[in-house]
């Protein structure tokens, strides 16, 4: 596939923030992957970020871990004190994009209180997707248990069975990838992160893009966009 061209951005005086949100399956690790080839500025996901941290016990990971073991959630605060320990790194200066945060509306008032308003453009995506193709597509959905590059039987199979195409580590389908929990998984989306497509609405320039149509399709339409805001 041939990517576009990257849109027109001074990033010498802004820093271009991108939100992916829309529901589990929708697309997003997918479109932000894309993205970043696209745009040349990192993808950043919370979920990676945490167990990246996890993984290096690092004293954040080592504090969400207690919580975890403990059957807690992770505080937003210390999720917002990886991401913010990440985004500050030089691979950042320019922009990043985010994938899998904000999830709620909490979460996003704690991330812009503490973001930089000065010199930074911010442009929310909504992937839209029906729930029925949702669950479709997570369920034959695997993720390298390396490099966490994803995968789908369907529509993006890997060229070995079982193995990934990157970093030839085993795949692996997640616990939360079977029906019934995705069921519950999506129950909770409309409840708690859903609303959130109203707050960027009045507070960002929001576009809903269908991700019912081929990734290039998707990947064309969120450029498109991103050229509109800064045209």
């Amino acid at each position: 596939m041939t990517l576009l061209a990257t849109p027109h951005i001074d990033t010498s005086k802004q820093t271009l923030i991108v939100i992916l949100l829309g529901p589990p399956g929708a697309g997003k690790g997918t479109q932000a992957s894309m993205l970043q080839s696209t745009l040349k500025i990192p993808h950043v996901s919370t979920g990676n970020l945490l167990r990246a941290n996890i993984k290096e016990q690092t004293l954040l990971g080592k504090e969400a871990k207690g919580y975890m073991d403990a059957g807690k959630l992770v505080p937003d605060q210390l999720i917002l004190d990886m991401l913010f320990s990440r985004v500050s790194q030089p691979d950042c200066d320019k922009g990043y994009i985010l994938d899998g945060f904000p999830r709620t509306l909490d979460q996003a008032k704690a991330y812009h209180a503490r973001l930089s308003e000065k010199g930074t453009k911010l442009v929310a995506i909504n992937l839209d997707l029906e729930d029925e193709i949702i669950i479709e597509r997570l369920s034959k959905r695997l993720v390298c248990s390396g490099c966490s590059s994803p995968f789908h039987l369907k529509h993006s199979p890997p060229k070995v069975e079982g193995i990934c195409d990157h970093c030839h580590s085993p795949l692996v389908q997640r616990n939360d990838d079977k029906e019934e929990v995705i069921q519950k998984r999506l129950s909770i989306y409309h409840e708690q992160t859903a609303p959130l497509i109203t707050y960027y609405l009045k507070e960002q320039n929001l576009n809903t893009v269908s991700c019912n149509q081929p990734i290039e399709k998707v990947l064309e339409e969120v450029i498109a966009h991103l050229k509109g805001v800064f045209q």
